[in-house]
């Protein structure tokens, strides 16, 4: 059974291609799981309007991320932190730590969405980096100072 994917399938395919499936897999799971729909010619014509609506929403994406990334650019996060001997800190700083201070500042992002390697655990001045969605990237300039 010819079918046209909806979502991406990592064994099947991408969204938007016809592809041949044995017709108790289309009819049993992709099919009723909305993942894919038969492959007809109102079908066809419909994945057509879905493939423009979709380019159409990445587009709007992927300029409001490139907006936040300018955004995001200029702004500075200063976070204060207890130390000890030798300007360690007490603990470490986060990912969440660093989204809720940039939620203080009026810009929400998601702490899954900002790149630390590993926890900050010492004073200085630090570039992390954001994945904004839309292939976007920008850095937020992070200050660990002493409390």
């Amino acid at each position: 059974m010819k079918v046209i994917l909806r979502k991406d399938m990592e064994t099947v395919g991408r969204v938007g291609d016809v592809v041949t499936v044995k017709d108790g897999y289309a009819r049993n799971f992709l099919i009723p799981r909305q993942v894919a729909y038969e492959a007809t010619e109102s079908n066809l014509r419909q994945l057509e309007e879905e493939k423009k609506q979709h380019i159409r929403q990445q587009d709007r994406e992927r300029k409001n991320a490139e907006t936040m990334a300018v955004a995001l650019e200029k702004i500075s996060v200063t976070l204060k932190m207890k130390v000890g001997e030798d300007d360690k800190l007490f603990g470490s700083v986060t990912a969440q730590m660093i989204a809720d201070s940039l939620a203080e500042k009026g810009i929400t992002i998601d702490k899954r969405h900002i790149e630390l390697e590993d926890s900050l655990k010492a004073l200085g001045i630090y570039d992390v980096p954001v994945k904004l969605g839309g292939g976007v990237t920008s850095t937020v300039k992070v200050w660990i100072v002493r409390e």
